[in-house]
């Protein structure tokens, strides 16, 4: 690495606090109360539990989410044997990653152990503290006795990631370049150099999934592993002897398709590949420079597919791909071993996500342009958020199908929706809304149909069949886009498309329309008629108002205020409210806050406030939620006398008069809204019980400021704007939107307008 980078990584190591780590409680420890349940007395009743039933442990305590990353670093990331504490920093990043892409809580724990056995009676000690173990960074052939031993003795999972994570990782690209060379696992010829730890693990994982041993041929430093062969030796190895008289890798390659390289580097030249078969796939998965330059493959075969271990070329084979979702899934269902199932179901849930269109994440990570399954992207990228999705629950069924689960799942369903809070934190607060939007799915307009955020989210609404999408644009283009996007959706039946310019017949009536809405408003018929074919908004905002979609979703590039005066114009207020309001929810770690009003009204009277807050109301229980209501304000409960203090305290009396039942109190400090303590200390009679989560602001600068804040010091997560009170359906997407959030708003128009039929009888 270059002195700038090396610099950089010791900065992070030591700022602001050494290390990569920390431990925080999961309960609350603010009273003398909470202290007693947490240690003594009350900590004697978990006690007494686990005593009389050891399986309750993972009731009481967090031992079923718990794994120890174990490592004596003798084999450490190519560093080589550097010692116990040199390898804390790297057991200390695994530790992070299990938790950061699984939620799973782990510990590093270097052992100074250089005797196998001495290790093995240390490891197999701390099964009482754990759910499971990894072994890492622990050197061959040791490693292989440490982990058979500690299996054999230990009813938890112990997985050394060095060799299975991987084998599975490899199986997947191999799974998948295979397929796209047209060639089955069955039939092919392999030749393997390397010969240690890891390669040994994908070989025997690729036997399992169909792979003749008789067709493997293994190089190591010492030349081909033969039948009679004494030097380097060891039982694991001799598995995959062969009778034969070549000694090089040069002169086993003839007619290999797979290459697999775990050795060193530059040890394949390129004037060998036209040895391999037609159409090669090449592992080369040395670390840092791979046995032979993806380059040099395409520049003498370029019928070859390529994968390597580094970042900075297509086909990465990483473990991270694998390991902390093989590990949630053995965990969630209490698994006693990770077994052969279970790496293989790993193994084809990676091959098989690499096959359907990349997620938005991955996208992002290209510059905004996601790849497709294909020579260059045979396996997914590390931070592909749908990993955990599918790898977890094919780890979990598997571990119950061999039997070695302890808690079976009885819904793989609702597993896979608890699965999804590490993937999409809107996940629970939109879930009652998907649920209900699958019973009745209605027509909504998008009126970005050629953006790729549009056609990604589009893919979404299709597979959860919360809608049937239209899409704005030219049909050549956004099938093209769809198509180079490696989308599913079908434009001949699930998905239509409609162009305002070239679809004269549907759209010459709306023309119309739009030129008899605003001939009185400055805008004259020719200037009306361009609008239709030229602002999408407009042309979205007039089918909805014509009855031919239910709902709308427009905006989303450009200036957001113009786009809802375009939309405005069309469709206009609800007769039932006096005017349109805006409301944003921010998903923070502790829950979901909403925020009214955000975007429209700059100084609200105090009828205008009673109005949104209602309004607000109803959209905070669709989601399913209790509206908790505090009015906000500089003053609190009484402690000013200014304008903005008097209308908040007018806006409460409007309130309690109209909705006597809604929980709601002002005008209070913020802080009082969100504290229940500190709203006792001012008033012992607050009508708000708990934390408020529907909060409201005396103006718009406050309610802005206020949401924007907290969605950045937060790291808060927008849904939203949504807008209240217009007479249809429709939603104007910020410029920052993502897929996922025109996923979400989806959900919400489909549940208006639905709201809205039900209520027009």
């Amino acid at each position: 690495m270059d002195e700038d980078f090396r610099k950089a990584a010791l900065d992070y190591h030591r700022l602001p606090r050494p290390g990569k780590l920390s431990v925080e409680p999961t309960k609350r420890m603010a009273t003398q109360r909470d202290l007693g349940l947490a240690y003594s007395p009350g900590v004697a009743a978990a006690c007494e539990e686990i005593a009389a039933n050891p399986d309750a442990a993972w009731d009481y305590t967090a031992r079923g989410n718990m794994v120890a990353v174990v490592s004596n670093g003798t084999a450490v990331l190519g560093l080589g044997a550097i010692g116990a504490l040199a390898s804390k920093p790297v057991m200390e990043g695994k530790a992070v990653l299990f938790k950061k892409f699984a939620g799973i809580d782990s510990i590093d724990i270097e052992v100074e152990e250089r005797d196998p056995q001495k290790l093995i009676e240390v490891v197999a000690a701390l099964e009482p503290s754990f759910g499971a173990i990894n072994l890492e960074d622990i050197k061959a052939p040791e490693c292989f006795e440490v982990e058979r031993q500690l299996r054999a003795r230990m009813q938890i999972p112990v997985f050394h990631d060095d060799q299975h994570g991987t084998a599975i990782i490899v199986a997947a690209a191999i799974r998948n370049g295979l397929l796209l060379q047209g060639k089955r696992i069955e039939e092919i010829r392999l030749v393997n150099t390397g010969g240690g730890a890891a390669a040994l693990a994908c070989l025997d994982l690729l036997v399992e999934m169909g792979l003749r041993r008789e067709n493997v041929t293994v190089c190591d430093i010492h030349g081909v592993v033969h039948e009679g062969r004494e030097q380097g030796m060891d039982p694991y190895k001799a598995r995959y002897a062969r009778r034969t008289k070549a000694r090089t890798l040069e002169e086993v390659l003839d007619g290999a398709d797979v290459f697999l390289g775990l050795s060193a580097p530059r040890v394949l030249k390129a004037e060998w590949l036209g040895r391999l078969a037609p159409k090669p796939l090449i592992m080369a998965l040395a670390n840092p420079e791979p046995e032979i330059l993806p380059e040099a493959v395409r520049a003498t075969r370029p019928d070859a597919i390529v994968a390597t271990g580094r970042s900075d070329y297509p086909n990465q084979v990483n473990n991270v791909l694998c390991f902390p979702f093989i590990f949630r899934g053995a965990l969630d269902v209490g698994a006693t071993a990770i077994n052969e199932a279970m790496k293989v179901a790993a193994a084809d849930a990676i091959a098989k996500l690499a096959r359907v269109e990349a997620s938005e994440v991955v996208a992002a990570a290209y510059g905004g342009h996601a790849p497709v399954f294909g020579p260059d992207y045979i396996i997914p990228k590390p931070f592909d958020p749908r990993l955990i999705l599918e790898i977890a629950p094919a780890v979990a069924r598997a571990a119950m199908e061999s039997g070695v689960a302890r808690r079976p799942i009885a819904d793989f369903a609702a597993y896979r929706r608890e699965l999804e809070r590490f993937v999409f934190r809107s996940g629970y607060l939109m879930r009652p809304l998907f649920e209900a939007d699958r019973k009745a799915p209605r027509r909504v307009v998008y009126s970005e149909g050629e953006d790729e955020r549009t056609l990604r989210a589009v893919q979404t609404v299709l597979d959860e069949g919360i809608a049937e999408p239209v899409l704005l644009g030219r049909r050549e283009a956004i099938e093209a886009r769809a198509r180079a996007m490696g989308l599913r959706m079908d434009f001949s039946e699930s998905v239509e498309i409609l162009d305002p310019v070239a679809d004269t017949t549907k759209f010459a009536p709306l023309i119309e329309l739009y030129q008899h809405r605003v001939g009185r408003r400055g805008v004259p018929p020719e200037a009306a008629a361009r609008r239709v074919t030229t602002r999408a908004t407009v042309a979205a905002s007039l089918l909805l108002e014509a009855g031919l979609v239910d709902a709308a979703l427009v905006g989303g590039t450009g200036n957001w205020m113009r786009q809802w005066h375009y939309a405005f114009d069309v469709i206009g207020k609800s007769d039932a409210a006096s005017r349109v309001y805006a409301v944003s929810a921010v998903i923070i770690p502790t829950g979901t806050l909403f925020f009214v009003d955000t975007h429209l009204l700059v100084e609200p009277n105090a009828e205008q406030i009673a109005e949104m807050t209602l309004l607000a109301a109803e959209q905070v229980e669709a989601f399913g939620l209790t509206p908790k209501v505090a009015l906000l304000s500089h003053s609190n409960f009484g402690g000013s006398n200014a304008p903005t203090a008097r209308t908040m305290r007018q806006a409460l009396k409007l309130l309690r008069e109209r909705a006597p039942g809604l929980e709601v109190d002002g005008e209070m400090h913020a802080d009082a809204a969100l504290v229940p303590a500190i709203r006792a200390r001012a008033v012992p009679d607050s009508t708000l019980a708990d934390t408020a989560n529907l909060l409201v602001f005396p103006n718009l600068d406050s309610a802005n400021i206020s949401f924007n804040l907290l969605k950045a010091a937060a790291d808060g997560l927008q849904v939203g704007p949504i807008l209240i009170g217009m007479k249809k359906p429709i939603h104007v997407l910020v410029p920052s939107v993502t897929a996922r959030g025109i996923v979400n708003l989806t959900a919400v128009a489909v549940q208006q307008a639905n709201a809205m039929r039900a209520a027009a009888g």
